[in-house]
């Protein structure tokens, strides 16, 4: 980013200068004591090795249950619909663990073998909604180049600096603070994109077109199923039961993607100054959540160190983190301050942090 100049006062006009390249200061680490790969490596060495034993315990316990609970949905539709209601909430619980079985499949270190991530993915897909080898692809280039600023867009929830937002037409603005409003962020576009637009290839990013044939695929065995279940029950049985489920499901895994990487001191710099370790270590939180919570999403609030690490399976991230006291140093999140996240929106480059649209009001910003 070429030098700039802000403007600091509306009554007198002080400048100061931010410059090309300038480092950013870790609040986790000082420049010197930030750890090498090596360092880090040698650590998560061990908690990288998948167990059968525990993958298979794992889909026991997250596909029969949400089978039962499913069934159960189904038969208190002639008790009442208000009960089948109150089901879906852990029935959606149980599809965001399924989603998290999805996602170690797809890094590869859920089973030992390639053959059973590949199988186990695409079946976890058709309850996720979610194309396996599509989703699979663009979560790699989510995990290269989370925290560059010349690459957002891709697998990661879209955020403008202000200075691209103080540059967009009024319509743009506009525009931009719908798609930031936190219900249509969180309930809309999560229920939208899965049931919607991933039966469709609407990115345009060519490293997804070698992928795009998984979703028809996974299109195709969603229709089979559904019209399986159609057929033994009925389509307003069906759409009863299931749609609930599925807006709860994607606005959570929407909630804790976005919640892992948007919070005030996160992390993203230019490419030239991009460090692999700080964007996992500092770009993504510790989401501390309550044990019954923490099961239900797999482990997954150990954002951190999967981040460092993704082929450490689900089920070994909560050893590592209490194993090793360097990664206990994650900025940490509980399910009280995560909610402070909620109305950040933009990314102030000369503060490096995440704001609020509130932060324009600064005189500052006099174009706001």
């Amino acid at each position: 980013m070429k030098s700039k100049i802000v403007e600091l006062s509306s009554a007198k006009k002080h400048y100061f200068v931010i410059s090309r390249g300038q480092k950013r200061r870790s609040s986790m680490f000082e420049n010197d004591s930030i750890p090498t790969q090596s360092n880090w490596k040698s650590l998560v060495k061990k908690y990288q090795n998948s167990s059968n034993r525990k993958s298979i315990w794992q889909l026991i316990d997250s596909y029969v249950p949400f089978f039962v609970i499913w069934y159960l949905m189904y038969f208190m539709l002639d008790v009442s619909y208000w009960i089948t209601l109150l089901l879906s909430i852990p029935a959606a619980g149980f599809t965001v663990r399924i989603f998290i079985i999805q996602h170690d499949c797809g890094h590869g270190s859920f089973f030992h073998s390639k053959t059973a991530n590949t199988v186990w993915g695409i079946i976890a897909s058709v309850f996720t909604l979610t194309p396996y080898h599509y989703w699979r692809k663009g979560h790699s280039i989510h995990h290269a180049n989370a925290g560059k600023l010349e690459h957002r867009g891709i697998g990661d929830i879209y955020t403008l600096t202000v200075d691209e937002y103080l540059n967009k037409s009024k319509w743009g603005r506009f525009k931009y603070r719908v798609y930031r409003n936190p219900f249509f962020l969180f309930v809309v576009i999560p229920t939208l994109l899965f049931v919607v637009l991933y039966r469709f290839p609407v990115s345009s990013s060519k490293s997804l077109k070698r992928e795009e044939l998984s979703i028809y695929f996974t299109t195709l065995l969603i229709a089979l199923v559904f019209a399986l279940v159609i057929w033994f029950i009925g389509f307003q049985s069906f759409l009863v039961i299931q749609l609930p489920i599925t807006i709860l499901a994607s606005t959570t895994g929407t909630w804790l993607f976005y919640v892992q990487h948007q919070f005030p001191d996160t992390y993203w710099e230019q490419n030239g100054n991009w460090d692999y370790t700080l964007v996992a270590l500092q770009g993504s939180s510790f989401y501390k959540l309550p044990k019954i919570l923490q099961w239900f999403t797999g482990n997954i609030g150990y954002h951190h160190i999967h981040h460092l690490s993704p082929r450490i399976p689900n089920y070994n991230l909560e050893v590592c983190h209490k194993q090793n006291p360097l990664f206990q140093k994650a900025n940490t999140l509980t399910l009280t301050t995560s909610f402070r996240s909620v109305l950040l929106s933009l990314w102030d480059e000369n503060q490096k942090k995440l704001v609020g649209f509130k932060h324009l009001k600064n005189p500052h910003y006099k174009s706001a």
